[in-house]
């Protein structure tokens, strides 16, 4: 069987030729490692090994490892240095599902209380959105959107539970966006459910709202269990 390692030894070796820096060379064969499996989560990302194998310096590792960090894609750890992420699919379904629940609430609350600015900023957000590439930055204006339609609900408890829950499913989002692109952002869903509020339809704001969260988790769920094979009994790392 061929070992984790080894895969992406063929990785590196194959994608050398196409890129001019050393930085976007490491950064694109460890994202596409990543993103296939071939590093799974929790591996360690160690500069002086990874040097080694791609036959750079350590600073183009470096800077490669800061920007899958800004991907989500890399955990900067205490006392462990870079891992790969590591992605539960029981634990997005469970974030997503409390999303599903907490949002819609909130947005009913909010909607009869929604000035022009509110709207505006949610429309704006989605314009960036539609222009935008970073996966980070299209994850805060996701929830800036979000944000801007709930913020006259009037309970801080409540839109403090929501932040939260956006603050967990954030690395799962970057990393999703990551692999597949901004066309999972569900902008036609932010367009309905900003008309919807702004015409004052609670209910059917709400549920486009509960419909659009529901189906951004079926993708995100069934994205993580499709996430390439791994083979039992690799190594741990790398090198």
């Amino acid at each position: 069987m061929v070992s984790n390692a080894e895969r992406l030894s063929v990785l590196i070796a194959e994608g050398r030729p196409e890129f001019r820096t050393a930085t976007a060379f490491v950064e694109a064969t460890l994202r596409r490692a990543i993103l296939s499996g071939v590093l799974e989560g929790g591996t360690a990302l160690r500069q002086d090994e990874l040097a080694e194998r791609f036959g750079v310096s350590r600073m183009p590792v470096r800077d490669a490892l800061k920007l899958l960090e800004a991907q989500a894609l890399v955990t900067v750890l205490p006392n462990r240095g870079a891992v790969v992420t590591e992605l539960n699919a029981a634990d997005a379904a469970d974030i997503m599902g409390l999303r599903r629940v907490l949002e819609p609430a909130a947005l009913e609350l909010s909607i009869p209380h929604l000035t022009a600015a509110d709207l505006a900023r949610a429309a704006e957000a989605i314009a960036d959105m539609d222009a935008e590439t970073d996966p980070g930055r299209m994850g805060e204006l996701n929830r800036r959107f979000h944000m801007s339609l709930y913020a006259r609900a009037g309970r801080p408890r409540l839109l403090a539970l929501i932040e939260a829950r956006f603050a967990e499913s954030d690395p799962v989002l970057r990393f999703h966006l990551a692999a597949l692109g901004g066309a999972e952002m569900g902008q036609d869903a932010h367009r309905a459910i900003l008309a919807a509020a702004a015409r004052g339809e609670v209910e059917a704001a709400c549920t486009l709202l509960s419909a659009h969260i529901g189906d951004a988790a079926v993708r995100l769920v069934t994205f993580l269990d499709e996430r390439g094979p791994r083979p039992s009994g690799d190594e741990a790392h790398p090198a």
